[in-house]
């Protein structure tokens, strides 16, 4: 079963998306902010990340860099109400390998999960 990490500050987005991800039969551990999403990494085997960019303390995209320095290969999927092209492409250079505006639409969400870990 994959398991998927979900970071964001917004406790009821959290919950959201990991009532949809366990319903499609993922496994989910949650962190509210980058620092406690790097945590995360250090104690699970992630297979995807889903982060916010907007949060407390380590952003969405710090976070990302940390884990590309620390050698981390995790595909990560930034969902944030952010639409700006140039922190599209700062992502990108982070290993960000999706980039969905909120709100997002499950089903697409989903289909991308499923296309990038190919089941």
């Amino acid at each position: 079963m994959p398991r998927i990490l979900v970071v964001d500050d917004a406790k009821t987005m959290r919950d959201n998306l990991k009532e949809l991800l366990i319903s499609d039969g993922f496994e989910v551990v949650e962190a509210e902010n980058g620092e406690q999403g790097l945590e995360m990494m250090g104690q699970y085997a992630i297979d995807l990340i889903i982060s916010d960019l907007n949060m407390p303390g380590m952003d969405g995209i710090t976070m990302c860099s940390h884990i590309k320095q620390q050698g981390f290969n995790v595909p990560i999927f930034m969902l944030t109400t952010q639409t700006s092209p140039e922190l599209k492409v700062k992502a990108k250079e982070y290993g960000v390998m999706a980039w969905m505006v909120k709100p997002h639409n499950n089903e697409v969400l989903l289909r991308g999960i499923r296309k990038v870990l190919k089941l």
